[in-house]
């Protein structure tokens, strides 16, 4: 049965195309189609990874982004546009809509160009809050551009974001050159809210603020926010893994900043600034894009097998009742997207878990699943765990709950019935050492009224006092 399954989970992978694991339809969002000539390399690596983009302006009246229900695009990437409003084809309920129908957004920002309301009014319900003036910027004196921002400073210029804490996989810096820097040129710093579906994936320096340049051009009496505070990007992942991801600057992905020399200022005065180099931001605009599109960062369950785990019996594969006090065994296999294949799923570390609970209103056991290599593949992975059934009858369920940063949910819930013992399954009481005395009660008794019996009925009687002329005269007696 699971080498069925995963047959036919082999066939549907090879049908399918797209790079991305929810399609390749891609709508880009822009003032006016001319302008994608600035993010020519940036829509050509998309093209090359197989995606089939369309390019349409909020106003355009034949965008749709539902036909007959379902979903015209999976993706949409939304660049900066001048107009306050996107329109009634964008309003923030259908973008709403387009996260519950499982599509993938991509929102860029820019301090030169006020965000749209419905854009606005989304990030909101996603609590993600942006400055009340829509055109905040950040800036850095210490952490800048030397060669394009030497008056400004605003071009930040950033390591690239490292892990975010152990337990969760690094998709953005693995790999990257040592130095390297990210250019965030006049962008914008949202403010996350303390939900567990946000993920901030670039923060500012310590030394970085955001300000409005138009209303407080020489000194700076309020700040929206700063330092850490700030999110350049960010993402958010919903319930049932939709991806949003807020770049908090459009212009990090324009051809020009795709491998462009820059330079960090000098450390003191007299110094001069220090060596160019090149930036991070073509390598690191793929990966963010590859995440937003399902191309990396999501998991997939093969097959899901539990059984009866002793010697002798009947191995039949998820039976729906088992007995209490029984030992069970169950298996889970799971596979990671990695750009263009499934690869085997690896914990990101020691400190991490993958567990499985077993619970009626609440669990009676919580495991943790160990690699299985007996029944992993080339592009799965198995996990397992073995453990006895509780004395309790009922409904219970094998749960499994992954949920982590910047992966895809794994949320697997089996249930199955637990009966009590049949009559004929209780051992019988001699096999029980606890009643061996009261077994022995028992037969001391039988054998001690038997042999009373015996002895009564085989005694002779005892004879009359006088003899026989005695036994005739009280025979005489009594006839008297």
């Amino acid at each position: 049965m699971r080498s069925l399954i995963s047959f036919f989970v082999f066939l549907f992978a090879a049908a399918v195309s797209a790079l991305s694991t929810t399609g390749n339809r891609l709508l880009v969002i822009l003032d006016d189609v001319v302008e994608k000539a600035n993010y020519s390399k940036f829509l050509a690596d998309l093209e090359s990874r197989g995606f089939q983009l369309s390019f349409e302006t909020p106003k355009s009246e034949s965008l749709a982004l539902f036909h007959l229900g379902e979903r015209s695009y999976d993706h949409i990437i939304f660049f900066p546009t001048k107009t306050k409003g996107l329109g009634p084809k964008l309003t923030p309920n259908l973008l709403v809509d387009f996260l519950n129908a499982k599509g993938n957004l991509l929102v860029t920002l820019s301090s030169g160009v006020p965000t749209p309301n419905s854009l606005v009014s989304l990030l909101a319900e996603l609590d993600i809050q942006l400055p009340a003036e829509r055109t905040g910027l950040v800036v850095d004196h210490f952490n800048y551009d030397a060669s394009s921002a030497a008056d400004l400073h605003d071009v930040l210029l950033l390591p690239p974001p490292g892990p975010i804490r152990p337990d969760v996989k690094d998709f953005f810096a693995a790999g990257a050159p040592k130095d390297s820097l990210l250019a965030f040129p006049r962008g914008v710093g949202a403010v996350l809210g303390p939900g567990e579906l946000l993920t901030p994936i670039l923060r500012a320096p310590r030394t970085a603020y955001s300000y409005n340049p138009k209303e407080q051009a020489e000194t700076v009496d309020e700040l929206f926010a700063a330092g850490e505070q700030l999110a350049l990007v960010s993402a958010f992942q919903a319930r049932n893994s939709a991806r949003l991801t807020l770049v908090g600057s459009a212009e990090m992905l324009q051809d020009k900043w795709f491998d462009a020399e820059v330079s960090q200022p000098s450390s003191g005065a007299g110094k001069k600034a220090a060596a160019a180099g090149k930036t991070f931001n073509r390598e690191f605009a793929k990966r963010l894009s590859g995440w937003t599109f399902n191309e990396i960062g999501v998991l997939r369950v093969n097959w899901i097998e539990h059984h009866l785990d002793e010697p002798g019996a009947a191995n039949q594969s998820n039976p729906a009742i088992y007995r209490i006090k029984k030992d069970v065994k169950y298996t889970i296999s799971l596979s990671e997207h990695a750009w263009t294949a499934w690869t085997p799923f690896t914990l990101p570390s020691a400190s991490d878990a993958l567990q499985l609970e077993f619970s009626m209103l609440s669990p009676f056991h919580r495991l943790p699943l160990q690699p299985d290599p007996a029944l992993s593949t080339d592009d799965a992975a198995a996990y397992s765990a073995a453990f006895r059934l509780p004395d309790q009858h009922g409904i219970f369920n094998f749960r499994v709950s992954y949920k982590r940063p910047l992966l895809s949910n794994v949320e697997e819930k089996n249930t199955v019935s637990v009966r009590h013992m049949a009559h004929d399954e209780w051992p019988r009481s001699y096999v029980i050492s606890g009643a061996w005395p009261w077994i022995a009660g028992i037969g001391v008794t039988v054998a001690g009224w038997l042999a009373f019996c015996a002895l009564w009925m085989f005694s002779a009687p005892v004879p009359a006092p006088g003899g026989a002329a005695g036994a005739a005269r009280a025979e005489t007696k009594k006839t008297q």
